[in-house]
């Protein structure tokens, strides 16, 4: 039975492709449609209790004969545009022309991947550093939230000029009353409580300007420049003076950068023992500040290469822009210029926060990229 029912599915099959070939000639011959392409994709015979049935599934495909498919010429061809929110500006311009110099195999100019590092400011140079630097203003919210738990607070000056929000006095403390608030507002905990602490705030709190979430105010020209450099093999980095412990529980979620890829400044850690597990406590003294040169000296330490591409923003930035311009062959070397006094804020040399002035005229004589935000950007946010 078994060959029986062979045969009899062979010879349905036989008189199947004779009988579709024969059709097909015959069609053909009128000048009509010609096959190109003819599969039987399964055979499947059915078990009943009063016959066997045999099924054949097929799919052919005919096109008309005159039929020409069209090549699409390379003019015709969609273009998209790595930097949709960048206006088409010489700035713009630039940035392509040098992405595609050094990541074609055949130019003179050609990096190999694993050198092709990118290395970026935060502060004014990602997202905005007015009124204040966002982890002053974290700071300010977290002082506000803890006072009612510390009452000797009440005798510190600096943390009453934080609950006023009075920035001048602030300001005149300098670095050291910085330091200090920072110690009331950001040690003695472990590493884990820290980030969530950090991601609750990033997560829920408001610009007192604009109303927006912190990380909501990312500029997104710089968010797409990311994602065009990765795209193109390269390694990003963002090279801050906040602190890492303040950056890394959202940069992957905000930017799209692995939290390694931050290298900020640095609080002294202590390992702990607790119940029986061990953690890293936030220790009250600051290890490392990650600013000007010792943004240079972090790149070398931490990367061991020199950038091929860094940004900043002001003349605290103007190191590491050095660094990178005077490495051997072509480099981009680059400068946010806040121009744009309606959508964002403007300022350079007047500006106590993100001072911009040296390192215009080292723009200008290095022919370094500015990046000026009012004609260069569609859009902030």
């Amino acid at each position: 039975m078994k060959n029986t029912l062979r045969i009899a599915v062979l010879l349905s099959f036989v008189i199947y492709m004779f009988s579709a070939c024969e059709s097909c000639s015959k069609k053909e011959k009128k000048g009509s449609r010609t096959i190109i392409r003819e599969k039987v994709d399964t055979i499947v015979v059915e078990n009943t209790k009063e016959k066997k049935i045999v099924k054949i599934i097929y799919d052919t495909v005919f096109v008309e004969r005159d039929t020409v498919v069209p090549e699409v010429k390379k003019e015709e061809r969609v273009y998209r545009d790595p930097l949709p929110s960048w206006n088409d500006t010489k700035t713009k311009n630039r940035i392509i022309d040098f992405v595609k110099s050094v990541t074609d195999r055949n130019s003179p100019d050609y990096v190999a991947p694993a050198n092709r590092i990118a290395a970026f400011d935060q502060e004014g140079t990602l997202w905005p550093e007015k009124p204040l630097y966002f982890q002053i203003e974290f700071m300010f919210d977290r002082i506000k939230q803890l006072a009612p738990e510390h009452p000797e607070w009440k005798k510190n000056k600096l943390v009453k000029a934080a609950l006023d929000r009075d920035v001048e006095k602030i300001q005149r403390a300098g670095a050291e009353g910085l330091f200090k608030l920072s110690t009331l507002t950001q040690a003695n905990m472990t590493v884990e409580q820290y980030n969530d602490i950090i991601l609750d705030w990033i997560n829920t709190s408001k610009h007192p300007t604009t109303g927006r979430l912190y990380k909501d105010m990312v500029y997104k020209p710089m968010v797409e420049l990311f994602e065009y450099l990765k795209d193109n093999k390269f390694k990003v980095y963002i090279v801050t003076e906040s602190g890492l412990g303040f950056i890394r529980p959202w940069v992957e979620q905000v930017y799209g950068i692995p939290k390694e890829q931050v290298i900020g400044s640095r609080r002294r850690l202590k390992w702990i023992e607790q119940d029986g597990k061990h953690s890293l406590m936030r220790d009250q003294e600051i290890l490392y500040i990650n600013d000007k040169v010792n943004k240079v000296i972090s790149i070398e330490q931490i990367i061991g290469k020199k950038p091929l591409i860094s940004v900043g923003n002001s003349d605290n930035d103007i190191f590491m822009l050095q660094w990178t311009d005077e490495g051997s062959g072509k480099r981009l070397a680059g400068l946010i210029h806040h121009t744009d006094a309606k959508r964002e804020w403007a300022y350079d040399k007047n500006s106590k926060i993100g001072h911009l002035e040296k390192g215009l005229q080292l723009a200008g004589n290095n022919n370094w990229m500015i990046v000026d935000m009012k004609n260069d950007w569609k859009v902030i946010y």
